[in-house]
């Protein structure tokens, strides 16, 4: 029986750049949570963010930030990663080598940006709408590095391959939606984020589902028992789950249908 639900959100449960989630979806997870069964959003996104988009049910459920950087229930922290400093400043230096690439800093109490693009600080702002200052320079920001972000919708691929060859045997190295490349320490992702959250909850792998499209979600889609899919992901990442999905609410209401009427 599955125990644990693990979504991503942009591009599996928001779909075509939405910011909002069906609100239809609130009761569902709330409904799986009565029969036994507990959900967590998995997201490259900040704790902040997560937490306006599933405000009417807040408190009910798990997230796993930050790609895994952070995960956390209520004031409990799970599991905290953290950049080391002196890669976390190289990295802000080699940014400055793309003109049209904005870089973002998330910590544990918010998120940072020294970009001067008024069209990212509006997406950041007013759609994702993140807790996020802008400074002068991300290199003034003491707090812990927990992950690190470029967005560049203008060369995303060679800005990728160039990050990839110079970082990845020192950070994890992912895309984590168009125009996205996310990095975190090396060891943390959400797959390790969501081992740890079956270890604290007691439940096995096999006893998790999990959603996901891009490749940032692989580890955690390979981890859970059960995975998916979006049939609209990145190329390639469908093997890594043992299932392709157009829509998480199908799946789950077909979830909720499956249980034993005893069960309801």
């Amino acid at each position: 029986m599955i125990k644990l639900i693990a979504s991503d959100l942009d591009g599996t449960l928001l779909k075509d750049g939405a910011q909002r989630l069906d609100p239809s979806l609130f009761p569902l997870i709330m409904e799986l949570k009565e029969r036994g069964i507990q959900f967590a959003a998995a997201s490259g996104r900040q704790l902040h963010s997560l937490h306006q988009l599933f405000a009417p049910i807040r408190d009910d459920i798990y997230y796993i930030a930050e790609n895994g950087s952070l995960c956390i229930q209520n004031a409990t922290v799970l599991v905290k990663g953290e950049i080391p400093r002196d890669l976390g400043l190289e990295l802000f230096r080699f940014s400055r080598n793309y003109p049209h690439c904005s870089c973002l800093l998330s910590c544990e109490s918010c998120a940072y940006t020294d970009s001067k693009s008024d069209g990212f600080l509006h997406l950041m702002q007013q759609e994702i709408r993140s807790n996020i200052y802008a400074v002068e320079d991300l290199s003034q920001v003491e707090e812990a590095f927990l992950k690190i972000s470029f967005c560049d919708f203008t060369n995303t691929e060679a800005l990728f391959q160039q990050s990839y060859r110079s970082f990845s045997s020192r950070l994890k190295v992912v895309t984590a939606g168009p125009g996205w490349i996310d990095f975190a320490a090396i060891g943390v992702n959400k797959g390790t984020a969501l081992a740890r959250l079956t270890d604290y909850l007691r439940i096995r792998p096999e006893e998790c589902m999990a959603f996901g499209d891009e490749y940032n979600d692989k580890e955690m889609l390979q981890f859970a028992g059960t995975s998916y899919a979006m049939a609209s992901g990145a190329e390639g990442i469908q093997k890594y789950a043992t299932h392709v999905t157009d829509s998480v609410e199908t799946v789950l209401r077909d979830l909720l249908d499956s249980l034993p009427a005893r069960n309801r």
